[in-house]
Order: C-alpha cells, then sequence, then structure tokens
C-alpha cells in the first residue's frame, strides 16, 4: 500500500464527527430496557430507591452520550435527557399494548414473561420505540444505531422516522422491513419478510412520503409487499402471503396472490 492510502485514512480520522460507539448506544437501551422489564434480568431485586437510583443513572448516562455527539454539541443537552425521562411512563404504556397484542394474537404465546424474553418482534419494536421518541427531539445518529442494532439481532429492520401507532404485532418478524415514512395505526399484525417499502429510491424524494399507509386492524402475512407513499391499506383489511402492492386497497377487503397448482398422478407400477 503506498503512502497516499495512509494519509487519507490519517486524515479522514480528523474529519469524522465523534459519535460515541455504536455498543456503547447499544448497551444504554438495553439497561433502560432491563429496569423497565426487569424479567430480562437473572435474579432482579431492586428496593423502590435503587429504581430511582438506576433510573437517575440512566439520564445521566444519555446526557453523556449526546455530550460525546458531537453534532448535538450545542444542544441542551440535559434537558433533552430530561424530557426523555418524563415521557418515559408513556413509552412504557406504548411498550405494553405491544405485550399485549402479542400475548392475544399468538396462541404460542403462554405469558408475558416469555415475550419480554425470548420474543425478537417485541424487542425490535421496543428499541424503534425509544429510538422514535430521541429521533422526534431532534437527535441525529443515535436514533438510527439503536434500530439497525435491532436490525442485527432480530432480522427486523424499522426505520425510527416511521409511525407507528399501538398494540403492534409482529409474528416471527424475520425479514420485515418498514421504511422511513410508514404510516401504520393500532392493532396491526405484520408476519415474517414483509416489505412496506418505497417505489423508487431517486434521491430527490427524500423529503416526500415515500412509504405506505397502514390503517387500524390490519394483517399482513408472510411475504407480502407493498410499495409507494400514496399506497394505503384500509382498516380491518387482510394482505394475504407474497401479494405485490402498488395500490390502495380499501377498508374491509381481502387481497391474495392466485397460484394455480397441479397435481399430476403418477401411475403405480403393476
Amino acid at each position: 500500500m503506498n503512502e497516499e492510502f495512509y494519509l487519507h485514512i490519517y486524515h479522514k480520522q480528523h474529519q469524522i464527527e465523534a459519535v460515541p460507539s455504536n455498543q456503547e448506544i447499544a448497551d444504554w437501551a438495553m439497561s433502560l430496557m432491563n429496569v423497565l422489564y426487569p424479567e430480562r434480568l437473572t435474579t432482579p431485586d431492586y428496593s423502590l430507591n435503587e429504581i430511582k437510583r438506576i433510573l437517575d443513572r440512566q439520564q445521566k448516562a444519555l446526557v453523556m452520550l449526546l455530550n460525546s455527539t458531537k453534532v448535538c454539541e450545542h444542544y441542551d443537552n440535559e434537558a433533552i435527557a430530561a424530557s426523555f425521562f418524563e415521557g418515559l411512563p408513556e413509552l412504557y404504556r406504548k411498550m405494553n399494548t405491544d405485550i399485549s397484542a402479542i400475548l392475544a394474537g399468538d396462541p404460542a404465546a403462554k405469558s408475558e414473561f416469555e415475550i419480554i424474553r425470548s420474543y425478537p418482534g417485541f424487542l425490535a419494536i421496543a428499541l424503534y420505540r425509544i429510538a422514535h421518541v430521541l429521533l422526534n427531539a431532534n437527535i441525529p445518529i443515535i436514533p438510527r444505531i439503536l434500530t439497525e442494532y435491532a436490525h442485527s439481532i432480530t432480522g427486523i429492520d424499522i426505520h425510527p422516522a416511521a409511525r407507528i401507532g399501538e398494540y403492534l404485532f409482529i409474528d416471527h418478524g424475520t425479514g420485515i422491513v418498514i421504511g422511513e415514512t410508514t404510516v401504520i395505526g393500532d392493532h396491526v399484525k405484520l408476519y415474517q419478510g414483509v416489505t412496506l417499502g418505497a417505489l423508487s429510491v431517486e434521491k430527490y424524494m427524500a423529503n416526500t412520503k415515500r412509504h405506505p399507509t397502514i390503517e387500524d386492524h390490519v394483517i399482513i402475512y408472510s411475504g407480502a409487499t407493498i410499495l409507494g407513499g400514496d399506497t394505503l391499506i384500509g382498516a380491518n383489511s387482510t394482505v394475504g402471503g407474497n401479494v405485490w402492492i402498488t395500490k390502495s386497497v380499501p377498508a374491509n377487503c381481502t387481497v391474495y396472490h392466485q397460484s394455480t397448482i397441479k397435481v399430476i398422478e403418477t401411475k403405480q407400477p403393476d
């Protein structure tokens, strides 16, 4: 390798806007999850005062993360962290609606403990909800790092800017993609491999609604692809597996892919 290459890397180091490591950011969020859901721990035994102290440390840790993020150095990071933790009860309430949706909708789910401890869908939604609150506080980079961390450990890709209602049920979940400008209502159920994406990925569309709207009480089965910012799936509709949709679907409809299956009988030997 020549000297020019080494110089390129050297100079690039000094142009980077400092951000805490991805692992530090993920550790903060997972630690917060462990306080909210002690079911995730082996033998939790927090007193009331300990819970208060732990959450206070979490708030201070968030301030440190924001202070360490160069693009946030002129923000009022203490006020942002305080506002996040003031809103924590509402965030927790929304997370609990997702647990309720999974428990009510999945015959295999035996308890809330099982969902909290082992369901990737719940973990991906919970980390999205934390990231979404931070993004709404105009925090850059950190929300995306959180949802990409969730993506890496669950296989579920939810952009932090997506707007998602309450009681979201992600069943299995592997391969689900929920794009940046997606809007999802309440009591929606998504199966593995669902894509809520854009018809076009041209850069000039960055500030337009590119992803679909899913209204309340919609079920979307595995492998369905729904594309486009003008595409709306009406309330109480069901989208079957492997369907490709680029136009709106009215409320109370069922959409499915009709395949042809031929059964050829083979003659048994005498």
